[in-house]
């Protein structure tokens, strides 16, 4: 609206200068004489202001007329297009004025100008991959999304603008919720064009929702290739994507291939904890303890993690607890002061009914980084040790508000799930979930005390210490 205002002064204002310049004109004295082939023309000022302008005009006539009369005079000579392009070229300049204007149009928030002006464009212009790309956004950012829908496909009967088509089809279908076309439209934009970082991003995201693990796989490793992903990246992503597709072997029931799929994974990335596990456990089942011990002390290393403890327990699952803490020993000595070694220690001691080392293993623990699990075992350990029930109590009451400890947290939107998963619930981000605390209490996944029966049998759980309240209320 103010640059239409400020338009209309500026003509007034020149239609102002104008008359007032030929006034002057008319005022002024005197003239221009000009003699030629012995004749002699006296002009006045304003006649030889308008002889002047129509020299100029003249001139530019004679211009056009030369370049014409080139253009003819190459045609004769056998340049077939030479008229052609003589005519297209005010057609040309023309068009890609209009684009320029609309693309303007389209970025200054004012699609509707955006869409006239792609009209133009495509009037003057034989290019659909610009005027067309323009009419389409001008048609989605004006919410007219059936004539952007329109234009892509008519851009899939170009092959120059077949891959622009699909691509602005698959956004509408993803914006509509419609994630299976989405998927296919994105394949098909993929196998056009392999090196297309967005396509292969969308691309990978959807395959990892629709669980085609191994698409994802050939996706990512795309992504490799091209460069377009660190190799250490992509070595992990591939590794997260190796073992959730030996679990969906597993549930198959074809436990063979899903045993070498979760070993694969875990030597592509020995610090993924549920790659560990899984191929542990894959090698428990073959009767390869020692492949299964040698494995987890190497993932201990990393990352001590409850999934790991208890998978160690399962290679001799009928060993005195005695026996169990020698041979835990070996796992944790690898990363003895790390909060989950001194854990799994003291719940080992309490089977073995040994309070005193429970209680050295974890009142630090209880001071300085108290949790609900680290609060049971301490209740535990005063049970043992013959405290009163008032104290026990104490202790559980503490651990029924004390924060649940480390869990599987999304890095992305801080959701917290009960058990590792390569996709996020909530976000759908693609291998974001990390083991630490939460932010702030969360109600929403176990604490790592289920993983207490796993080596020391029933003696503690947090579910008999709550039940001693509610006994007590």
């Amino acid at each position: 609206m103010l640059w239409s205002l400020i338009k209309i002064a500026l003509f007034v204002v020149l239609v102002a200068a104008a008359a007032l310049g030929a006034n002057h004109l008319l005022d002024m004295e005197g003239g221009v004489r000009i003699a030629f082939a012995g004749m002699e023309y006296n002009l006045t000022p304003l006649m030889a202001a308008i002889a002047l302008l129509a020299l100029m005009l003249g001139l530019w006539v004679v211009l056009k007329l030369v370049s014409l009369l080139v253009a003819v005079l190459k045609f004769i000579n056998g340049d077939d297009t030479a008229i052609t392009r003589y005519f297209d070229r005010n057609r040309e300049k023309k068009g890609y004025q209009a684009l320029a204007e609309g693309m303007m149009a389209l970025a200054s928030g004012e699609p509707r100008a955006a869409l006239a002006k792609a009209a133009k464009a495509e009037k003057y212009l034989d290019k659909p991959e610009l005027t067309s790309l323009l009419t389409a956004q001008a048609a989605e950012a004006s919410g007219d999304r059936k004539k952007a829908e329109e234009v892509y496909k008519r851009l899939l009967g170009d092959d120059r603008t077949r891959f622009v088509g699909v691509r602005g089809i698959m956004k509408q279908k993803l914006a509509d919720g419609d994630k299976d076309t989405a998927r296919k439209l994105a394949e098909k934009a993929f196998e056009m064009k392999p090196a297309h970082a967005e396509t292969q991003d969308v691309l990978l995201k959807l395959q990892s929702q629709a669980r085609d693990w191994a698409g994802a796989r050939k996706t990512l490793d795309a992504k490799r290739k091209h460069g377009l992903l660190p190799k250490d990246v992509a070595k992990r992503r591939d590794a997260v994507l190796a073992l959730v597709e030996a679990k969906d072997v597993m549930d198959e029931g074809k436990s063979i291939e899903a045993r070498e799929a979760a070993i694969a994974s875990n030597k592509a990335s020995p610090d993924l904890i549920p790659a560990a596990a899984f191929a542990a456990r894959g090698y428990i089942e073959k009767g390869d303890g020692k492949s299964a011990a040698r494995l987890l002390k190497k993932a201990w290393e990393s990352q001590p993690h409850p999934d790991l403890a208890a998978a160690y327990a399962a290679i001799a699952p009928e060993e005195t607890p005695q026996e169990r803490i020698k041979r835990f020993q070996q796992l944790v000595k690898a990363n003895p002061s790390h909060r989950e070694s001194r854990l799994v220690m003291a719940e080992l001691n309490l089977a073995a009914e040994d309070f005193a080392a429970a209680r050295k293993e974890v009142v630090e623990l209880a001071e300085k980084e108290p949790d609900a699990r680290v609060l049971t075992i301490m209740a535990a350990v005063e049970r043992g040790t013959g405290a009163g029930d008032a104290v026990v109590k104490g202790w559980l009451a503490r651990a029924l508000n004390a924060p649940r400890g480390p869990q599987w947290v999304c890095d992305v939107c801080g959701t917290v799930h009960a058990e590792w998963v390569p996709v996020c619930d909530t976000c759908e981000g693609f291998d974001t979930l990390s083991w630490k605390s939460p932010p702030a209490p969360k109600v929403a996944a176990p604490t790592g005390v289920e993983v207490l029966p796993l080596i020391v049998g029933e003696t503690v759980s947090e579910g008999a210490a709550m039940r001693d309240i509610e006994g007590e209320k």
